[in-house]
């Protein structure tokens, strides 16, 4: 009994120490500036530790199918009468609210802060490296610890509110790294419109957040999941309108995180920041916090069947949308960063048909081959003295051979050739929706995977295989290089075996693809094989340097479908124009004229107080016999 009771309480205490180490090492940072080597090392130290640790709970559970451990860091704020119940979630009445620093960790979240705490330490330990020569690194460590302690938050909150909390820490750190390098303008830009857009979504979801209040009286995200599954047992699905609102409101905080349509367009601005921050985004933080927000209230979305649907079709169009716009890039950061919302379309697509494991599965391959292709893409800019134009590259497979072989893993994994990890999470999406008897959101998902592997193709082509361009300046770093050996094992073999990852989502389980057709099991194999093939006759022999003229489609796709054009002449350029018809400010005129109207009244009745007591008694007898003769009149 005892040896459990130690057990128990030494996971609750790891549990605890995964989001603080991070939590208290950028406050250190920020309080005490350390030099450059000392922020180095408490900056990778305190998220390799976390790292550790997450492991370790994953040592200990191993062999459990469902699990929960449950720890508390205090309690944040009590509002009425309310009770801990005996299984340590917040319970309250009716009109009242308990929240508390609540930490839970099951399967869902076991998987999340392992990514997080994984993927994170790698980045910061490549960062390292590719740091070294800044001179802020102090300020660089410090938001980045407080970039994966927010996430930790958000992933093992046990309330929507403390949820949130994570979620704007998110949002707040991504705006701070985004615009690191702050002196220049462009980078400030790009920060502001990644925090303007992402607060559109944010705001609905803050809205969400008090209507499920409103509905459960209750923000504890196991006490609404509870819920939901008593009135999916009593068959009320669809009917709950204010439900169904709350589900879509929730949705849009997940869409303008997670760069889905029309809300993404911050995402491939975002590259202005330095190359790890970008790295850490896209594989192990921001974007993937609205995959996990929907996955965790799962039960609840299955209430809103028309909302989940809504879901897949936005997750479609992304997906679409990222992989065309990417195939006409020639930046190399916003080529991975378009490819980033498309993959973020594949799983909303998985989310959208009820295949919340299998979304969290191609989330966590994702992570693997997506942190490998950013890592390799810094390592590559930095040896080709920060040139990110691939067409004046060319012919670098001899000369860079490490980043070749990074690149050719991490571009298979994405285009989800056969044996990669892209390619079980992906092909597993796609067996999802067709069981969903969906033909055309399979027929949509197939035809991006087509256009994945094109532009994935002409990504390595072009800069390892095609006519030479602009010869490297610098060698890889040995500490980068490691990283990416470290990354292109997980992005090769992170996937051979999904039951083990799937194994620990307990109710969230696969159904079986038996009854697929010939054609629905074999187009997903063949297409990005066709797909890298006509890469290779498009792009295999590319010259370097050689212009690229975009006109009428071309400009259009390239522009990421025209949704910068169309905000800034539906919302941007009107407002500009009011701002200007109202320069000198409608609201401050009435509140100046309300003063002088004021002013003169003063002014007037000023000349009754002379300070003569004649005067005044005057009118004081005038007063009384006006006053007299009413009353006669009357």
């Amino acid at each position: 009994m005892n040896s459990l009771l130690m057990n128990d309480l030494l996971m609750k205490n790891l549990l605890m120490a995964i989001p603080l180490l991070p939590l208290c090492s950028a406050a250190i940072l920020i309080l005490f500036q350390p030099n450059e080597r000392w922020a180095r090392i408490l900056g990778v130290s305190s998220v390799s530790l976390a790292a550790l640790l997450a492991l370790l709970l994953n040592v200990q559970v191993w062999d459990e199918e469902l699990f929960i451990i449950q720890a508390s860091l205090g309690e944040w704020l009590s509002i009425g009468s309310s009770v801990l119940a005996s299984s340590e979630l917040a319970s309250q009445s009716a009109g009242s609210l308990k929240l508390s620093f609540g930490l839970y960790l099951d399967p869902l979240s076991l998987v999340m802060i392992t990514i997080i705490c994984c993927i994170g330490a790698l980045i910061h330990v490549y960062s390292a490296s590719y740091m070294i020569q800044d001179a802020d690194q102090c300020r660089f460590f410090a938001y980045l610890n407080l970039f994966v302690s927010s996430m930790l938050i958000l992933v093992l909150a046990d309330n929507l509110v403390l949820l949130y909390l994570g979620w704007e820490g998110v949002g707040l750190c991504s705006y701070l790294l985004i615009g690191f390098w702050y002196q220049k303008t462009d980078n400030n830009r790009a920060a502001n419109k990644a925090f303007i857009i992402t607060r559109i979504g944010d705001t609905a979801m803050l809205i969400g957040i008090i209507l499920l209040f409103y509905q459960f009286d209750t923000v504890n995200i196991q006490q609404i999941q509870q819920q939901s599954q008593t009135l999916l047992q009593a068959n009320i699905v669809g009917e709950n309108q204010l439900i169904a609102l709350s589900c879509l409101l929730l949705f849009a905080g997940a869409a303008g995180k997670s760069a889905q349509m029309p809300l993404h367009s911050w995402l491939p601005d975002a590259m202005a920041g330095p190359t790890p921050v970008s790295a850490l985004i896209h594989a192990a933080t921001m974007v993937t916090a609205g995959i996990y927000l929907i996955a965790r209230n799962d039960a609840l979305y299955q209430l809103a069947p028309q909302v989940l649907m809504f879901i897949a079709v936005i997750g479609v169009l992304t997906l679409l949308l990222g992989a065309t716009s990417a195939l006409f890039q020639t930046d190399l950061k916003r080529i991975l960063a378009y490819s980033t919302i498309s993959q973020l379309g594949y799983m909303f697509l998985a989310l959208g048909v009820g295949a919340a494991s299998t979304a969290i599965f191609h989330l966590m391959t994702h992570a693997f081959f997506k942190a490998l292709l950013f890592l390799s893409a810094g390592a590559l800019i930095y040896c080709m003295n920060h040139e990110q134009d691939i067409m004046k590259m060319g012919g670098l497979r001899k000369k860079l051979p490490l980043l070749a072989l990074s690149f050719a893993i991490g571009c298979a994994a994405l285009a989800s050739l056969p044996m990669t990890s892209g390619f079980f999470s992906k092909e597993l999406i796609l067996q999802q929706v067709a069981m969903a008897e969906q033909p055309l959101l399979w027929w949509g998902a197939l035809l991006g995977a087509l256009f994945t592997a094109l532009y994935s193709g002409k990504l390595f082509f072009i800069i390892f295989m095609g006519k030479p361009g602009h010869a490297p300046s610098h060698k890889t770093p040995a500490v980068m290089g490691a990283v990416l050996i470290v990354l292109m094992i997980l992005a090769l073999l992170g996937g051979i075996q999904p039951q083990g990852v799937l194994h620990l989502f307990g109710e969230l389980t696969v159904s079986s693809s038996s009854g697929l057709t010939p054609l629905e099991h074999g187009l997903p194999i063949l297409v990005p094989l066709i797909g890298v093939i006509l890469a290779w006759f498009l792009f295999g022999q590319t010259r370097g340097d050689k212009p690229v003229n975009r006109v009428g489609l071309g400009r259009f796709i390239h522009s990421g479908w025209g949704f910068d054009i169309l905000f800034t002449r539906v919302f941007i350029t009107p407002f500009k124009k009011l701002t200007y018809l109202n320069r000198h400010d409608i609201i401050d005129a009435s509140f100046r004229a309300l003063e002088t109207i004021s002013y003169r009244l003063h002014l007037m009745f000023n000349r009754l107080q002379t300070g003569q007591l004649r005067r005044y008694s005057a009118s004081l007898i005038l007063f009384s016999i006006l006053a007299i003769a009413w009353g006669v009149i009357r």
